[in-house]
């Protein structure tokens, strides 16, 4: 089958799919995976994974971070990693990746596929979060703010980790592995640096009142509006290759290159604009054929062991909601209020299915823990809004959301 023909039947598959799933309450992404394994070798077996379609789905990658990336300020990041939050942060990420590093131990797992298992089980995925907390009602409250500092911190750590894992050698002695995490952390700290230093730059020039989205204004008027997305993706796929060029993935660089942009650089209108354009490329595009793709490569026989897979997500699930749990008493919640955070926590969601997916093509993980970990992703992030709504039933939710929202009066 031509790719023409592969990207017309996965889209308006994942399409239908994706928009059933979004109309039952759950992520679009769920119907848009169920459509890649309906169409893939584990049902109809109509659609094949090729590299044509591993090409268009590595683009959608891209613009799926570059997505995440314009919903995280700088100001995010840095609240985050100040105060309490830092705290619940920290228990957020550790005890869910000690819990895969253990799942995967005692199963046999080499070290490497071990690490990606608790690296995938630890990351709390920032877009799921937010619609989450947004169709509660709660995107305001106390559970809110730890939940998506812990989320924008796990999202960094994990990129942080999976560059250099991705640098790791092969074989070679325990001294030499550990000269390639320091000089991959360094790489990366050095890609850090540079995105940091050129937004205290912007700050600075926002500080003297100079015109920062003059720049943007100017390329605009020169190549005309319809150029904005291009240079705006001309500009990330430059820190991309940068990432490339230090040996990490590309996804690294893009990441920090779409952190750097920021609404301050563009006129209100024009940002509105570009984010119109990426969610219609990506949302209305691009990610149903990455998600579909992920069902794709999906095969039932990938579980020969029917115990792994439902011990994985077992493990997923209670180390996120004790962890939101622990950190939330260490900062003074309220038992209820922390076995919510828990919960909100449990969505893994794009981030995780990102870093499996890369996991799996660069073949640090074989077919039977990448099925798992699409499986875990899906299930934890269809499980997220029940286990909230057991913690806060009906009338529960309701007096939280009061309650926050008389909080939050008085403190302005």
């Amino acid at each position: 089958m031509s790719l023409l023909s592969s990207l017309l039947m996965l889209i308006v598959a994942a399409r239908l799919l994706g928009g059933l799933s979004a109309r039952l309450g759950q992520p679009a992404m769920v119907g848009e995976i169920l459509a890649g394994v309906l169409l893939g070798p584990a049902v109809l077996n109509i659609i094949h994974p090729n590299p044509s379609l591993a090409g268009v789905s590595e683009l959608a990658v891209f613009l799926i971070i570059l997505s995440a990336g314009l919903e995280i300020r700088f100001s995010d990041i840095f609240g985050a990693m100040r105060g309490r939050g830092m705290l619940v942060a920290v228990v957020g990420f550790a005890l869910p990746f000690v819990a895969g590093l253990i799942t995967g131990t005692l199963f046999g797992h080499d070290l490497m596929r071990t690490l990606f298992l608790g690296l995938c089980i630890s990351i709390t995925a920032l877009p799921v979060a937010v619609k989450l907390l947004s169709n509660l009602g709660i995107l305001h409250s106390r559970i809110a703010h730890y939940a998506l500092a812990t989320a924008v911190v796990n999202d960094i750590v994990a990129l942080f980790i999976l560059g250099i894992l991705l640098n790791l050698p092969q074989q070679q002695t325990f001294i030499d592995t550990l000269a390639t995490i320091g000089t991959a952390s360094w790489k990366l700290l050095a890609l850090a640096a540079v995105v940091v230093a050129l937004n205290q730059l912007l700050e600075w020039l926002d500080r003297r009142e100079i015109s920062v989205h003059a720049v943007p204004e100017a390329l605009v008027r020169y190549f005309g509006p319809e150029a904005l997305f291009g240079i705006v993706v001309i500009f990330v796929l430059v820190f991309g290759s940068l990432s490339e060029m230090l040996g990490f993935h590309f996804v690294i660089g893009a990441f920090f290159g779409a952190l750097f942009l920021d609404q301050r650089h563009f006129l209100a209108s024009r940002y509105e604009e570009l984010s119109g354009t990426l969610n219609s490329v990506t949302t209305g595009f691009l990610a149903p054929v990455f998600f579909a793709y992920l069902g794709l490569e999906f095969t039932a026989d990938a579980f020969d062991d029917l115990s792994f897979p439902i011990v994985v997500t077992l493990v997923s699930v209670a180390s996120k909601v004790a962890a939101g749990w622990i950190g939330g008493r260490l900062v003074g919640m309220p038992r209820q209020e922390a076995i919510g955070l828990g919960c909100v926590l449990n969505g893994r969601g794009v981030m995780e299915l990102v870093v499996a997916g890369i996991a799996y093509q660069n073949g640090f993980i074989g077919q039977g823990i990448f099925a798992t970990l699409v499986l875990m992703g899906v299930v934890t992030t269809l499980l997220t809004p029940l286990l909230f709504r057991c913690a806060y039933p009906g009338k529960a939710l309701e007096a939280y959301r009061q309650e926050q929202a008389s909080g939050l009066s008085e403190s302005r």
